[in-house]
């Protein structure tokens, strides 16, 4: 598929997510990291949402609950650029019903090129990097030109 680029701006667009047996951890991340946070528009799954919001004061939108369709509207926000990062503390452990749409959103991440962390480490470098305070362009699907091919 042909790509295109997109301008990044300097305030992101997150994605919060954890696994139920991860959500002290990304709550500990959020709380360590919650000024470089404050500059950015968060979002989150349901739970988390409601979690971070609550023990953090930071302003953050709640979607669905993860199980209840909280990741397939991540995912749609993602195609349709409205989410520039993805953090999302994951169970690699544990068995969630949800399965698929998890895997869903982590496809659907790596398709349009969003950086994706999935855990304390990855978070760390994604916060800390000069990128994320600057625009930067990304590289993602030309879907106009995919379109037009088959039409």
């Amino acid at each position: 598929m042909k790509s295109t680029n997109r301008t990044v701006s300097k305030s992101k667009q997150i994605a919060l997510v954890a696994h139920d047996h991860r959500k002290t951890d990304l709550l500990r991340w959020v709380e360590e990291n919650k000024d470089a946070l404050s500059h950015h528009q968060l979002f989150a799954t349901g739970t988390t949402g409601t979690i971070l919001s609550r023990e953090t004061g930071l302003n953050i939108t709640s979607l669905m609950s993860g199980p209840m369709g909280g990741d397939q509207q991540l995912g749609a926000m993602i195609c349709e650029k409205k989410i520039d990062v993805l953090v999302f503390f994951w169970d690699p452990l544990s068995s969630v019903p949800h399965d698929p749409d998890v895997k869903a959103l982590l496809r659907i991440a790596a398709v349009w090129n969003i950086p994706v962390a999935i855990n304390r480490a990855t978070a760390r470098y994604l916060i800390t990097s000069p990128m994320m305070s600057e625009e930067v362009q990304v590289d993602i699907p030309d879907y106009e030109a995919y379109l037009a091919e088959r039409l």
